[in-house]
């Protein structure tokens, strides 16, 4: 593997481990909830900024809950 290669695969992982992480579901709740601010800003009189702390709140607490079985 040539050397721009390896480290365009180094880096690809980094980004995974680092986005990804040990828990794939916190990374796919964070893009559901971003997916879901984004449609509701079109909505009039909602407060759509308000899902992204609601979400990091109940995907967190989910988190916390299945570590701790």
């Amino acid at each position: 593997m040539s050397r721009l290669g390896g480290w365009a695969t180094a880096f690809g992982r980094f980004w995974w481990d680092f986005l990804i992480g040990d828990d794939w579901t916190i990374a796919a709740g964070v893009l559901v909830a971003l997916a879901l601010t984004w449609a509701l800003t079109s909505v009039d009189d909602f407060p759509a900024w308000i899902v992204l702390p609601a979400a990091g709140a109940v995907l967190v607490a989910q988190s916390v809950r299945r570590a701790a079985r």
